[in-house]
């Protein structure tokens, strides 16, 4: 894959899937935008890329900043030719019926709302420059049910409604729309709810199929494959890049 004079924006671009989405992007030649709420991890990021990399941070829960991200980023590489909508939080977990209402506002913002947000200034970017792929990372949450994470599977569903509809609404304007489903991998993220023991990493290896946790750098692949020019006629799909752990 040659993403040669191509840009490609990540959020959550600063640690696990984020991250090696862009390393691969670099590494295939193109410039990168990391977006992170952290500016100092985005920052370390772009760093090592030199003049391909930009970093920016903040809360893309909220329009003004999403809107400062694209200007700014259009504004340094000129265009925006894919984007990988990375960003996310596990949250907290509970009992359907006492889950508080201020920790579903919470999840449902950063890993919904900010897709959804994002989705709209790509769309705009893209339409402008004649195309564009789009790849959302979704999550096995997004197929079936997480019990004790309504506000996660929730927002994981949305994320392939967001994914559908908006891959109906640019099929012939040049913009492919695709989703990641990633099963259990091994992020900073997972790491810490793992928390160094070593009989709940045995647990989460067991529940999948293959018999490990994903690596970051394998579901990368898949989404920066979907971004590519060799899935020129794939838009509208959820994958799972999961090691067989939901089959449908």
């Amino acid at each position: 894959m040659d993403f040669t004079g191509k840009t490609a924006l990540v959020t959550g671009g600063a640690s696990g899937i984020g991250l090696a989405c862009l390393e691969q992007f670099a590494a295939a030649g193109a410039n990168v935008v990391v977006a992170d709420i952290s500016g100092e991890a985005a920052g370390r990021v772009a760093a090592r890329l030199g003049d391909k990399g930009l970093a920016f941070g903040g809360d893309l829960a909220d329009p003004e900043t999403v809107a400062e991200l694209f200007d700014i980023a259009v504004a340094r590489f000129g265009r925006i030719d894919c984007a990988v909508n990375a960003a996310g939080i596990s949250g907290n977990w509970g009992a359907f019926e006492d889950f508080p209402l201020d920790e579903w506002h919470r999840v449902i913002a950063v890993n919904l709302t900010a897709v959804f947000l994002c989705m709209q200034h790509e769309a705009r970017v893209m339409l402008r420059q004649g195309g564009g792929a789009i790849c959302n990372i979704s999550s096995g949450a997004g197929f079936i049910a997480a019990p004790g994470m309504p506000h996660y599977t929730a927002a994981k569903h949305g994320v392939l409604g967001l994914t559908k509809v908006a891959a109906k609404e640019y099929a012939a304007r040049g913009i492919r729309v695709n989703a990641v489903c990633p099963g259990t991998t091994d992020t900073p993220m997972m790491a810490k709810s793992i928390g160094g023991d070593s009989e709940r990493q045995k647990l989460m290896d067991s529940t999948v199929p293959m018999g490990r946790m994903g690596r970051p750098e394998e579901i990368a692949a898949a989404a920066v494959w979907l971004c590519s020019d060799a899935a020129s006629f794939v838009s509208g799909e959820s994958m799972a890049v999961d090691g067989a752990s939901v089959c449908r």
